[in-house]
Formats: C-alpha cells, structure tokens, sequence
C-alpha cells in the first residue's frame, strides 16, 4: 500500500471522525446529557473514575480522542485515559495538569470541560457542552484526589498494562511524551538516567547510537505511570523503547517486582515502538 493511498485513508478518516465530533448526538440523550453504558437508562454516573469512564470518556470524549489521531495525544479511552491524565501536564499548556488531583480548578480537562482554557475550543468539540451536573461529578472526583476506581485488586505480576504511543503506532506529529503505564506502584528511588532507553532505528533494523537524552517523571496522582519525555523535538523514523530491568540495577515496582527480559544480553525489556512519519 503506497503512502499516498494510506494517508488518504487517514484523511477520510479523519473527516468521519469529526463527524462525529459536531455534534451528532453519539453518547447522549435528547437533552445533552451523558448515557449510560449501553443507553439503556440504567445506572447513574458517580464520582469516581470507573464511572466517569464508562458515562463520559468513553461513549462521548473517545468518539475523538482515540487512536493515532487522537488531539494531543490524549486517549480517553478505557485502557489509557487514567495514565495520560492524572498528573500529566497538558500538552497546550504544559505548566497546567490535565488532571491536577484536589484541585479541579487547576485541571485542564475542568478548564476546557467549561470552556475557559487559555488554548483552543470548549469540549466536547463541536457538540454541546456537558451539563453542569456532569462537570461538577468529575470535580468531585478530582477534589477527592482523582483516585484510580479500587475495584479489581492490582495483578501480582508486575508487567506493563498500557503505552502511548501503541506498539506499532504510526503518528504523524511528534509526540511531547511517551507514557508507560504498569500494574503496580513504581519504586521511583530506582528510576535514573539509565531507567529507559529510547532508540531511533536505522533502516537495516538496528539503533543509531546513541541512545536518545530524556527526562524521567512518576506524576505524584498515578504512581503506575511513567512519563518519558524526549530532550529534543523527535525526528521522522523508527523509534523504540526499552525499560531496564536487570537484577542488581534498573525499575522496579515498589515491592520490588521486576518485568522479564525479553533481551538477556543487554538486561532490558521492549515495551514499544512507533512510527513518526511528519514529512509526505
């Protein structure tokens, strides 16, 4: 399939997308207001995540913010909203939390929920805003401390639970940060310089060292995510990222659980890759 031909699919993509976007109705009742899963009528949106998700990120915010063209990179659906929102900073306005935990006043997301962000339009984008009653559930939420809903125990396991960009991800604009997301708390005394490696991949298959400088972050709302930011603007080309997780040295979570090796030799493990494909 030519390049040409796959962006083209994108852009009517894209056009449907927005479709959806203006205001089509998708995920709300006659007067605006959020369905709940299934738009059956049953089952009342509550202040917590597990029930803004289903209510509102997912049958209303997900309708665009979803997949490689999701804005900003912001995914709000059920398996990374949490991790690209709690406690990371906007990509508009990075001084700004998307969600600031206790302090919904501080959170982009309220901020562009009602309509008075410094940057860009009032969300839902082109459709009608949420009602008042909906926005002021997810302030609670975020005044109760933006929790994680606790209603499935975390796994034993310490593994990788989600990443942003995705395995195998095309993205047509670069990136301001990757996110990894684990199943258990991170023991951040052990992230440094040598945490993560993020390499650009030559054509033949292997990395063009060295390895590319960025900047390690556990947001202090989601002790699972890892923000990996890159020091400089990331070029077009193949990029993975590797986690260390050697026995003496490298990540772990805060029990001291360590992921499996998938490459003995060097003591780390693949945990994604993505295309950045900007220029035509």
């Amino acid at each position: 399939m030519s390049q040409r031909y796959q962006r083209s699919g994108l852009a009517a993509a894209c056009v449907t997308l927005l479709a959806g976007c203006s205001g089509n109705g998708a995920g709300l009742d006659q007067g605006g207001r959020p369905l709940p899963p299934g738009g059956n009528g049953v089952g009342a949106l509550t202040a917590d995540f597990d029930s803004i998700q289903q209510h509102v990120f997912t049958p209303i915010c997900s309708v665009c913010h979803a997949g490689a063209s999701a804005p900003q990179g912001l995914k709000l659906d059920g398996v990374n909203s949490f991790a690209l929102l709690v406690g990371v900073p906007s990509s508009e306005q990075p001084a700004v939390q998307r969600v600031s935990p206790g302090d919904p006043d501080r959170s982009y997301l309220v901020q562009k929920l009602e309509g008075h962000a410094a940057v860009g339009a009032q969300m839902p984008f082109g459709g009608p805003p949420l009602p008042a009653a909906t926005i002021a559930v997810i302030r609670q939420w975020i005044t109760d401390g933006a929790l994680r809903s606790a209603a499935v125990a975390p796994p034993a396991a310490f593994s990788v639970t989600a990443v942003a960009p995705a395995m195998h991800e095309i993205l047509f604009a670069p990136p301001s940060r990757i996110v990894v997301e684990f199943s258990q708390e991170l023991d951040r005394t052990r992230i440094d310089a040598s945490s993560v490696r993020l390499e650009l991949v030559a054509a033949h298959g292997t990395a063009l060292p060295p390895a590319l400088p960025v900047m390690l972050t556990v947001p202090a709302g989601d002790l699972r995510a890892l923000l990996i930011e890159p020091a400089t603007p990331l070029a077009d080309g193949l990029y993975r990222i590797f986690v260390r997780a050697q026995p003496a040295t490298g990540l772990s979570s805060i029990g001291g659980a360590r992921l499996g090796s998938s490459d003995a030799s060097a003591g780390d493990t693949l945990v994604g890759e993505f295309r950045l494909a900007v220029q035509p």
